[in-house]
């Protein structure tokens, strides 16, 4: 079994939203993945399964999809990709809480730098299938606009290394 966390985009995940957590785990549970949990109400699930994550993703989005009634993204990443992820954190020592991993399907593009705007003290650096960036203590009033990030979904750095000590834990059980 591959222990895997999942990132929800779009969805509104909250107690009175769309999708209650409790919600989201059954619905996990019947795509057929095991040892499902849940962690924060910002649409992020942790459970194992034997199939690919190609097929995970497809599995959740379609599952979720047909629950919600309107098409739902799902950004998947094994417990081992998340542990690298967290790793190759660009901003160690910058407040984790203002400065986020925007997770993709795909690598960015090595241009991808060029096409954003609004940048004014905003560290970014491209990572694998992420962008990292640092808003310097500009989070709420940032500019900043990333168009390869209409496609991802975004978790401050606090929830990354949360979420990758808690699928690490999953994947030695």
């Amino acid at each position: 079994m591959t222990a895997f966390v999942a990132l929800l985009r779009s969805v509104n995940v909250g107690g009175t939203g769309k999708l209650k957590m409790s919600d989201l785990k059954a619905q996990c549970e019947a795509a057929g993945f095991q040892n499902v949990r849940t962690f924060i109400a910002s649409g992020n699930v942790l459970f194992e399964s034997r199939a690919s994550e190609a097929h995970v993703k497809r599995a959740l989005e379609r599952q979720l999809s047909a629950f919600v009634g309107k098409p739902v993204i799902a950004l998947v990443r094994t417990a081992a990709e998340m542990q690298a992820i967290h790793k190759a954190n660009p901003f160690p020592k910058s407040n984790q809480s203002g400065a986020v991993a925007i997770f993709l399907d795909e690598a960015p593009r090595p241009d991808e730098l060029k096409s954003i705007s609004g940048r004014t003290v905003e560290q970014i650096k491209l990572g694998k299938r992420e962008i990292y960036v640092d808003y310097c203590g500009t989070l709420a009033n940032s500019k900043l606009r990333i168009p390869a990030a209409r496609l991802g979904t975004a978790r401050n750095l606090n929830t990354v290394a949360r979420l990758a000590a808690l699928a690490s834990a999953s994947s030695k059980d």
